[in-house]
């Protein structure tokens, strides 16, 4: 089953502890789809780079951008779009040359291995088996990747016929967790989570076209309220890097320029 890490939030949180305040500290606010392939770019950028420690709180970038305008302290915030980094930037609460394309993410239909729905022949068309009773996506209120969804299914001319079947994930990595876990029985989920290891043996999936919804282009910022601004920027720096941009297409993001 998909674990889930949401950080404890900015309300309440702990005090780092000792170890990891005589370290600098950059403290993150990533999109849910970018759970598995985040864990592996700060493992090895704290190899790299062992005198940053980067703490990660994942959650939909809807809620993230509600926290940041109320002075959230995140120094550097990845979106699953470009729309929320671009708003704190026009309220003066991201630095405008720290804004910077990382990726572009691409949504896909997935049922568990068990599943009697043929995803790999019905395509699209799966939502409309008769085994999909419920039908997840994440909330297109506030997390990107609803959004996608909900643009791919009317696309198809498809989301009438399945909206009193749609349950929602507060954000994409819980949707995957409804349909993974049986929750619901198929899923609109990021292909970055259904390449995860905890779910690619787990499942099957059809991969949505691009041009069945908007493109996802992913973006990240620097806060101006920054403690740790030079700590921020090493991390944006090795993200957008070489190595970062390899690790990010192992999860299958598409890279800027592709």
């Amino acid at each position: 089953m998909i674990v889930i890490f949401c950080g404890c939030g900015w309300i309440g949180c702990q005090p780092a502890s000792p170890t990891a305040t005589a370290r600098s500290e950059a403290s993150v606010a990533a999109a849910a789809d970018l759970k598995y392939a985040m864990d592996e770019l700060i493992e090895e950028f704290h190899r790299l780079q062992p005198a940053v420690h980067v703490r990660v709180t994942y959650g939909s970038s809807g809620n993230f951008y509600a926290q940041l305008q109320n002075q959230a302290p995140f120094d550097l915030f990845f979106s699953a779009d470009m729309m929320y980094p671009r708003q704190l930037i026009e309220h003066q609460q991201a630095d405008a040359a720290s804004a910077a394309l990382y990726a572009v993410g691409q949504i896909v239909v997935w049922v568990p291995n068990d599943s009697p729905i043929q995803v790999e022949k019905l395509r699209m068309n799966a939502v409309l088996d008769p085994a999909a009773r419920k039908v997840a996506i994440a909330n297109p209120r506030h997390a990107p990747y609803g959004r996608a969804a909900e643009a791919a299914l009317k696309h198809y001319g498809l989301h009438d016929q399945v909206q009193n079947r749609l349950v929602f994930g507060e954000n994409i990595a819980q949707t995957a967790q409804f349909v993974e876990s049986g929750a619901a029985d198929i899923g609109i989920i990021a292909l970055s989570l259904a390449m995860a290891p905890t779910m690619k043996t787990k499942g099957r999936y059809w991969l949505i076209p691009l041009e069945a919804y908007p493109r996802m282009e992913q973006g990240c910022v620097i806060m101006s309220n920054a403690k740790n601004r030079p700590g921020a920027q090493q991390f944006r720096e090795y993200v957008l890097g070489t190595s970062g941009r390899h690790i990010l297409r192992r999860y299958g993001f598409l890279l800027p320029g592709e």
